[in-house]
């Protein structure tokens, strides 16, 4: 008992000071204002030592009771312990402490959850890398094989062999290229340069330099009619690293029928758009598709040498100039992709 009162007195004794002042003071005062005997001012300086005392035992056992709960609180949080913050309460006197702790628990929280999330991205992303990086390795190594057994010597195979080889060390380029690009993107170091720039023979280039690809499966590649004076701003570069993605991406996925690429002007503004009469995109594929390595159709993807990343690449450059990538589509009547730029 007399350890916890000496406890609670020691965690008061930043006090102790101050109240022996106050209380020396009054003697004084009341010395010189009333005619006190030395008997009635002895026991007024009991009495006011005593008082003292009690005085310091509660602030002292108030204080340590509040500091005991503080320490409890962080250690639960160090252990992550608590269940929420509703479980961070240190009483009225302690409201913009307890306010304080609160908002570190839930930054802290936050950055731990948000550090997670970051850890299984790393670890997917490198498990998609491993797994793209193998496919063409391992095809590329069973063509040279094939050959170094003995069809080198077949003209009716060796041609062929090598031509696909070739093309997936083209895959493998274009792989490592994309994973460049993202990784520039994602860590701030791709340098942007925006400037007004005349849309139309921005596009016009664009289709005529890709229209093989559409011809290539019987398709129509088209540039619909819009004001060609119309000057939009963005980083043209980057740009054409979008449309080329998603017009390929639109003939890749289409059969038959057109790949139109558009411009409709609006307040301030103008929707750049790339529609096709292709397979469309269920809605729940339409929540993925701009993600890394996510295909809607794996196998036909890959063997047509796509990386996975194209999507991602143009959401990001996308969003750099502001804007946002929108997707509307229904399984077997096409797909549109639009963005906007600044008039």
């Amino acid at each position: 008992m007399l350890n916890k009162i000496l406890q609670n007195i020691f965690s008061a004794r930043k006090y102790i000071l101050a109240i022996l002042i106050s209380s020396l003071m009054f003697i004084i005062i009341v010395a010189l204002i009333l005619p006190f005997s030395f008997s009635s001012l002895l026991e007024l300086i009991i009495l006011l030592l005593l008082f003292d005392f009690i005085i310091v035992y509660l602030i002292g056992n108030s204080r340590k009771s509040e500091i005991e709960s503080i320490v409890n609180i962080i250690n639960k949080i160090r252990t992550d312990n608590l269940q929420s913050d509703n479980e961070i309460k240190l009483g009225k006197y302690l409201s913009e402490l307890e306010n304080e702790i609160r908002e570190m628990y839930l930054k802290s929280r936050d950055d731990i959850s948000h550090l997670k999330k970051l850890e299984q991205i790393r670890t997917e992303f490198l498990a998609n890398v491993s797994h793209e990086l193998r496919t063409p390795i391992f095809a590329i190594q069973g063509f040279i094989e094939t050959l170094l057994d003995g069809a080198i010597d077949d003209k009716n195979v060796n041609k062929t062999f090598l031509e696909k080889a070739n093309q997936h060390t083209i895959n493998l380029s274009n792989l490592l290229n994309d994973l460049i690009d993202i990784s520039m993107i994602e860590s701030g170091q791709m340098k942007m340069s925006f400037r007004f720039f005349n849309i139309y023979e921005f596009l016009e280039a664009i289709v005529n330099e890709l229209r093989i690809h559409a011809t290539s499966k019987n398709l129509s590649l088209i540039l619909e009619p819009f004001d060609k004076s119309l000057q939009l701003y963005g980083d043209k570069q980057r740009l054409k690293q979008v449309m080329t993605n998603l017009i390929i991406n639109a003939v890749k996925y289409t059969e038959f029928g057109t790949v139109s690429i558009g411009v409709i002007p609006e307040s301030g503004f103008a929707q750049i758009y790339v529609r096709d009469t292709g397979l469309g995109i269920t809605q729940e594929d339409q929540e993925r598709i701009f993600e890394r390595f996510y295909r809607v159709d794996k196998d036909r993807s890959r063997s047509m040498g796509g990386t996975g990343l194209g999507l991602a690449i143009v959401k990001h450059i996308v969003e750099a100039h502001g804007s946002k990538i929108t997707v509307e589509s229904e399984p077997g009547k096409g797909s549109v992709f639009s963005f906007r730029l600044k008039k």
